[in-house]
C-alpha cells in the first residue's frame, strides 16, 4: 500500500488537496471515492476537536482487498484553500462530482471501476453520484431518506432525548422555538453556515435514491442518534433495483459500537476506539465483489 498526493480541480478552479491510496501490486486498480460527514473536515474525516479518522482505516481495509481510495480536504481545511463558512451544500456536491471525474481519469485506476462511499452528509452526495455513468457502486453509511428539514427535526428530538433530566425539561419550549430558528435559516438570517443550512434543509435525498442506477449498500447503526435507522426501509424501496440494507446492532453514528446506553457524552470515549471491524469487513467485501477486485 502506498499514499500519493492528488489534487482535484473543482469546477470553479479550487484545488482540492487529497491523498490517493494505492494497493500493492500492478494496476490499474478499482477505486473508491470517500466522502465524509458535515463540517470543516480534512481528508481523514477529522477536525481538531472531533477525530472520526475514517479515512486511513477505510483506505487500509480497501487496499488489502486490492482497491484504491481517494479522499480530500474540504474547502478551507488542511491544504485546500477557501472559506468553509462560505461553502454550501451544493458546493460539496459539485466537488464530489469533480473528484469522481478526476479519479476515473487517473492512469492507475481501472476504467469503469470507481465506487463511492459516503458517511453522514457524504452519503447524501453519494446518493446523487449513484446516477452517474462513471460510478459502479455506492455505499451509504448513516444516511437518511427524507427532506433535510425533516431529518434535522428528527435529529433534534433524538439528541434531546439523551440529555440530562434538567435539559429534557426544556423540551417543550425548545420545540416551540424550533420553527422560528428554521424560518430564520431559510431567510438567510442565521449567522453560522447559513447557506449550507438553507441548501441542506431544502434538499430531499429521496429524489436521488429514486434516480440511482448503480448498486447501493446502505448501513446504519441501530444506536445512531443523528439519523433514523428506519430510513433504511425507505432506501430499499426507493432504489430502482433495490438497495441492500443493514441495521447493525449497537453501531453508532461514529461507526463504533456502544453496548451500553448511548448518548452524546459517549462520543469522546468511542472515538478512542477504531472504526468497527465488522463494518469495514462488510463494506470492503461488498465493494470487492461489485468492483471485481482481485
Amino acid at each position: 500500500m502506498s499514499d500519493i498526493d492528488m489534487t482535484v480541480t473543482a469546477t470553479d478552479g479550487t484545488p482540492l488537496a487529497g491523498t490517493l491510496t494505492l494497493p500493492a501490486g500492478a494496476g490499474p486498480h478499482p477505486a473508491v471515492l470517500l466522502l465524509h460527514g458535515s463540517g470543516p473536515l480534512d481528508r481523514d474525516g477529522n477536525t481538531r476537536k472531533l477525530r472520526v479518522d475514517l479515512g486511513p482505516q477505510l483506505a487500509a481495509a480497501l487496499a488489502a482487498r486490492g482497491i484504491a481510495t481517494l479522499r480530500y480536504d474540504r474547502r478551507g481545511v488542511g491544504a485546500t484553500p477557501g472559506d468553509p463558512r462560505a461553502t454550501g451544500f451544493t458546493d460539496n456536491r459539485e466537488d464530489a462530482a469533480a473528484a469522481v471525474r478526476a479519479l476515473s481519469a487517473r492512469p492507475e485506476i481501472r476504467p469503469g471501476a470507481v465506487a463511492v462511499v459516503g458517511h453522514s452528509e457524504g452519503s447524501l452526495h453519494a446518493m446523487a453520484l449513484a446516477a452517474r455513468d462513471d460510478v459502479r457502486a455506492v455505499v451509504l453509511l448513516a444516511g437518511y431518506a427524507r427532506a433535510g428539514e425533516e431529518a434535522m427535526r428528527w435529529q433534534a428530538r433524538s439528541l434531546l432525548g439523551t440529555m440530562p433530566a434538567p435539559v429534557r425539561l426544556l423540551r417543550r419550549p425548545l420545540r416551540a422555538a424550533g420553527p422560528r430558528v428554521l424560518a430564520r435559516i431559510k431567510r438567510g438570517g442565521f449567522p453560522l453556515d447559513s447557506r449550507w443550512l438553507r441548501e441542506n434543509l431544502a434538499h430531499d435525498s429521496r429524489d436521488d435514491l429514486a434516480a440511482a442506477t448503480a448498486p447501493v449498500l446502505a448501513v446504519t447503526g441501530a444506536k445512531d442518534l443523528q439519523v433514523d435507522p428506519a430510513d433504511l426501509d425507505v432506501m430499499r424501496r426507493l432504489v430502482p433495483d433495490g438497495a441492500e440494507v443493514h441495521c447493525v446492532p449497537d453501531l453508532t453514528h461514529l461507526l463504533r459500537r456502544d453496548t451500553g446506553r448511548h448518548t452524546l457524552r459517549s462520543y469522546p470515549r468511542l472515538l478512542r476506539e477504531p472504526v468497527d471491524a465488522d463494518l469495514l469487513s462488510l463494506v470492503t467485501t461488498w465493494l470487492a465483489h461489485r468492483l471485481d477486485a482481485a
